[in-house]
């Protein structure tokens, strides 16, 4: 009797056990998988910030087989860093970030538009100054280097001024002109009599009502996968844009909610009325509109090849890029057809 008990005994410990060694080699098949992506984005960058919170507090990741390991940064330059390190396979940046990196390596592919976003040239509420004509012998701050260096630079040239003559341009970083931008009554900014800035440090200005702007012009910021990861994980670039896509459709239905996440995490003093104004260049967020659009049309190729040029004639890079040559139309090809 004794040794039935010890069989039976003996018995149910290995069912046990078979048991166990089962559900763990299942949970380890379903984790294997599930396609795993270091995804590279920019902390305070409204739009993409409220893009990438969407991705983090929902399953549209895991719906697509994916899981997601997401790495914040402060700007372009440290996530170009990171992707040139090899500690990235999917980077959000802007058109001149994404230039400045194909330039020095051509291993990464735009496989998607991320947004359009703001770059502004501004000046006080109460300055004379009333259109870009009239810098002329004034001085205008930017953040050298950046887009909206590329925009206010362009612009006085369409005005018909020199920049290098007509206009003092001197650099100041787009963090420093909150300290000078406080008063709206103000007719200069010290020395300063316009600046240049991006989102959404211009829209928080403007909702202050501490600028008036003289121009408004559109960065295209895109979607970049590594090439090494996409040769590895063939199916990853279609997966993570529907992902994407359904992040847009979730935005613009839940912006409330999507704006809170963004301002928790960035630790911005913004309100919801310059969100709105920071993301009204996106056509994918307009409430009249039912499509939702991430590849590029002819005036997105034409922007984007302007950013490669403009960093290439500044010498902030050695070889010029034709950006049109590392887009992959083909994975946002079918995410349309597979969402009409």
């Amino acid at each position: 009797m004794k040794k039935t008990y010890a069989f039976i005994f003996l018995s149910i410990i290995v069912a046990i056990a078979a048991f166990i060694i089962i559900s763990t080699r299942s949970a380890d098949n379903q984790d294997d998988s599930m396609i795993k992506m270091r995804i590279g984005w920019q902390i305070p960058w409204a739009v993409e910030g409220q893009l990438t919170q969407i991705l983090k507090h929902t399953s549209l990741l895991a719906d697509n087989g994916l899981e997601g390991e997401f790495k914040g940064f402060s700007y372009g330059g440290p996530l170009n860093e990171a992707a040139l390190a090899g500690d990235l396979d999917v980077i959000f940046t802007a058109d001149q970030p994404a230039a400045t990196l194909l330039a020095k390596t051509p291993r990464w592919v735009i496989i998607g538009r991320l947004m359009y976003n703001r770059v502004s040239l501004y000046v006080p509420p109460l300055s004379p100054v009333n259109s870009v004509a009239d810098l002329q012998g004034k001085t205008v701050a930017m953040p050298f280097g950046a887009a909206a260096q590329r925009m206010a630079l362009k612009a006085e040239q369409d005005a018909g001024l020199d920049p290098k003559s007509d206009v003092n341009n001197i650099n100041l970083g787009i963090y420093e002109q909150s300290d000078l931008v406080r008063d709206p009554k103000a007719i200069k900014w010290g020395d300063i009599d316009a600046m240049a800035g991006f989102d959404p440090t211009p829209a928080i200005f403007e909702e202050k009502g501490l600028i008036k702007n003289l121009q408004v012009g559109k960065v295209v910021s895109v979607i970049m996968m590594s090439e090494d990861f996409i040769n590895k994980n063939p199916s990853a670039p279609a997966k993570f844009l529907q992902a994407f896509y359904s992040a847009y459709d979730f935005y613009r239905n839940n912006t409330e909610q999507a704006n809170q996440w963004f301002i928790e995490e960035a630790k911005l003093d913004i309100t919801p009325k310059a969100l709105e104004i920071a993301a009204s260049l996106e056509p994918n967020l307009n409430s009249e509109n039912n499509s939702i659009r991430i590849d590029f049309n002819d005036d997105d190729y034409k922007i984007m090849q302007e950013a490669a040029d403009f960093i290439y004639d500044q010498e902030l890079v050695e070889k010029r890029v034709t950006m049109k040559d590392y887009v992959d139309s083909s994975y946002v090809k079918h995410i349309s057809d597979n969402n009409k």
